[in-house]
């Protein structure tokens, strides 16, 4: 992609993200006048700004941004424009952690460290399994996730099934994904920056990776170890982002999309699109959440589900068959 269509890309992203962000601080059941706010910080108005909507807006920021660079990495790894960051099996490890952890009445920092050590099992779980006594490739990775996620979904079905009916409602709202107790996000927002940067030093070599395996291996770039750091950065983004937020869907799996349609395919202009625009789309979704049916709301995953799904299916309509991973 050429520099001169590629800085008003990043910088028409940027502005989105800010207008999404103004969005989401001022949706709630309360109504909030952000400049008063900041001229008048002791006010109770103040006090819902700075406490609760700007922590859940930088948490869906953050959650978003680092949704879409795992799934655009997903999708250079597995080759395949369907995977999403969900594909391996993390997410289920991480919701069966933090099940887990509801059950036994744990607080929110145990609730995270719980998912999150769920997450890296299912991740070295997939890794160890994948790779066997034989090499690794990305197709026996693929099986090994897709069954390993199926395993996840039946023991998380068994925990809804044998839980009592006090914790239930608690352990559906965070499987569909909630950002209703969000605190400032300084270890997500850590995470996306270690995970951005050598994302970034690599996009010369994930260009190549997406021409062919064997046109990479030919100018010199090291498959097995390529292979490995992106399956690493992705796992680590996806159980950062479950782990702040739930499972939500649709966000890694689009905001790729979106931005190859635009002809961003070059990943050196890919990745910080997507930090930039997943952000923005779990931004409005959560937004949108708080409103619906305020002053209740709504799991953000089923708001990402509702625009995601016929997003999808738009944009699946106007590739066609062009899409070249």
């Amino acid at each position: 992609m050429h520099q001169t269509r590629t800085r008003p890309l990043l910088l028409t992203l940027i502005t989105t993200t800010l207008l999404a962000g103004w969005f989401s601080l001022n949706s709630g059941s309360v109504p909030v006048n952000v400049w008063d706010a900041i001229q008048h910080p002791q006010t109770l108005n103040a006090q819902v700004l700075w406490e609760l909507r700007l922590p859940r807006t930088l948490t869906a920021f953050v959650t978003g941004a680092l949704l879409g660079i795992a799934g655009a990495l997903m999708q250079v790894l597995l080759r395949n424009p369907l995977a999403d960051p969900y594909i391996l099996g993390v997410s289920g490890g991480a919701s069966v952690g933090a099940l887990l952890a509801i059950l036994a009445g744990a607080g929110s920092l145990a609730l995270q460290s719980s998912a999150f050590a769920g997450a890296l099992f299912s991740t070295l779980l997939v890794f160890s399994l994948a790779h066997g006594r034989g090499n690794w490739d990305t197709t026996r990775l693929l099986l090994t996730g897709v069954v390993l996620a199926a395993g996840w979904g039946a023991l998380i079905s068994l925990l809804l099934a044998t839980s009592p009916g006090t914790h239930v409602h608690g352990m559906l709202f965070w499987l569909m994904g909630d950002l209703s107790s969000a605190t400032v996000p300084v270890t997500g927002s850590l995470v996306l920056i270690l995970i951005a940067l050598p994302a970034l030093l690599l996009s010369a070599s994930l260009n190549l990776l997406s021409g062919g395996e064997l046109r990479a291996a030919s100018l010199g770039v090291a498959i097995g170890r390529l292979r490995i750091t992106i399956y690493i950065l992705a796992s680590l983004a996806t159980a950062t982002a479950v782990t702040q937020a739930g499972n939500v869907g649709f966000i890694g799996l689009i905001a790729p999309h979106i931005l190859r349609l635009t002809g961003a395919r070059d990943h050196r202009v890919l990745l910080p699109g997507v930090i930039f625009l997943g952000g923005t789309l779990l931004l409005v979704a959560d937004a949108l959440s708080r409103r619906v049916i305020a002053p209740g709301q709504l799991p953000v995953g089923i708001l990402t589900a509702l625009i995601g799904v016929p997003l999808f299916l738009y944009l699946l309509y106007r590739a066609g068959s062009t899409y070249d991973a």
